[in-house]
């Protein structure tokens, strides 16, 4: 059967010999990239130290980031994309040595593409929080232990500060698009909406205007799901052998976390009732072909991520509300002055298409009016991964000008 990966890979994809390669062995403690590891092609940009909001401080601070294309010489062409919760800086490229897994976005990003990396130098950061070379749980504190429990709690706000902060060392005043899909949708929005004048197009995409109660929910629970693994130990299971970290709660967080992210059409269509084995569904030892699905995927999510970088980039999209202390949601989108393209997906379920109108409406200087632009799609939330075709047009759109 054809396995459809989830949300930040590349969509229906086999698996292939990375992924062979990549569930090789027992799971590790960590699936953090770490210090010493493939660089792949990554660069690494030292931004000193950060308050966060809550006025915790992170006293050294790196981003990972990636790039495509020129940077021209009065460094106005300059586009940031900004990746999904659990994405990384790698848009483009094969999997290999340091990238457990190929660029997410090649059918957007790219030479002649919808971002024309021939016109435009794109720049794609590893979040603050983030496991792929960016600071976070995973990375080594100044006294020599990883950070584990002791990373602070992290806004959507403090990461694109972190952000901001890139830009700043990069010589980059304004950006000539700021792109994000899902939670690197709320960063673009914020982005729109902290800095105005310092971003000439914007698209959000996928992304609501604040989580809401039923969002934050749906987290609590896969946040639970890691809490409760004994493997998790507190947050400070760096040390532990192979096999012995919170690969389980991890893998069943991503579980519970890919039922958000798939359309339930989709998911009938493909599977029904399927049975993966041949043994009968009224026996023992056989399993529905969507459970494998969801298993499957689960244990390749555990190569390649933190738990604890879960956990914190779970609580920094519940910490999303652009309208927080700003005189609420509407006040805060009018400061966007961006021509800005603002896209749902039909069959959403994790960020619906009501909270993409509203930004459209608040923010008034969308290049389709008042309203989002709907894509329908039968992938719900991955379908901005996955319809890279009709999506592709949209954003062809706003950077044509």
């Amino acid at each position: 059967m054809d396995w459809q990966v989830s949300e930040d890979t590349v969509p229906s994809a086999p698996v292939t010999e990375a992924d062979t390669r990549l569930m090789a062995g027992r799971p590790p403690a960590s699936g953090a990239w770490q210090d010493g590891d493939p660089v792949g092609s990554r660069r690494f940009a030292w931004l000193g130290p950060l308050t966060t909001e809550r006025g915790d401080v992170i006293p050294v601070t790196r981003l990972a980031y990636e790039s495509w294309g020129e940077l021209n010489e009065d460094r106005s062409n300059a586009v940031l994309v900004l990746h999904a919760f659990t994405g990384d800086s790698h848009v483009r490229g094969p999997a290999g040595p340091g990238h457990a897994t190929a660029g997410w976005w090649e059918d957007i990003v790219g030479p002649g593409g919808p971002i024309d990396t021939d016109r435009w130098f794109v720049i794609a950061p590893n979040m603050l929080g983030g496991c792929q070379g960016s600071t976070g749980p995973a990375s080594i504190h100044p006294d020599g232990d990883h950070w584990a429990s002791r990373f602070p709690y992290l806004t959507i706000r403090d990461q694109v500060a972190a952000q901001d902060r890139l830009a700043e060392v990069l010589g980059i005043e304004r950006w000539a698009g700021v792109v994000g899909g899902s939670m690197g949708g709320m960063h673009a929005l914020e982005w729109g909406v902290t800095h105005p004048d310092r971003v000439a197009r914007l698209a959000v995409i996928a992304a609501p205007p604040q989580n809401s109660a039923d969002q934050i929910a749906l987290n609590s629970t896969q946040l639970e799901a890691i809490s409760i693994d004994p493997g998790f130990a507190g947050g400070e299971y760096y040390e532990a052998q192979a096999g012995e970290g919170p690969h389980r709660g991890l893998a069943l967080a991503r579980r519970m976390a890919m039922l958000q992210y798939r359309g339930t059409v989709e998911l009938n269509r493909r599977f029904e009732r399927s049975w993966q084995s041949n043994v009968s569904p009224l026996g023992h030892g056989g399993r529905f072909a969507v459970e494998s699905y969801l298993d499957f995927h689960g244990n390749k999510f555990t190569r390649r991520f933190d738990a604890n970088s879960y956990i914190r980039l779970v609580e920094a999209m519940d910490s999303h509300d652009v309208g927080r202390d700003r005189g609420g949601v509407e006040e805060a989108l009018g400061r966007v002055s961006a021509r800005t393209l603002v896209v749902g997906i039909d069959t959403d379920r994790l960020f619906t298409i009501e909270g993409q109108h509203r930004i459209a409406r608040g923010i008034g200087t969308t290049i389709h009016g008042d309203d989002a632009v709907v894509i329908q799609s039968d992938f719900g939330h991955d379908g901005f991964l996955i319809e890279t075709d009709v999506l592709g047009d949209r954003v062809r759109e706003l950077f044509a000008e």
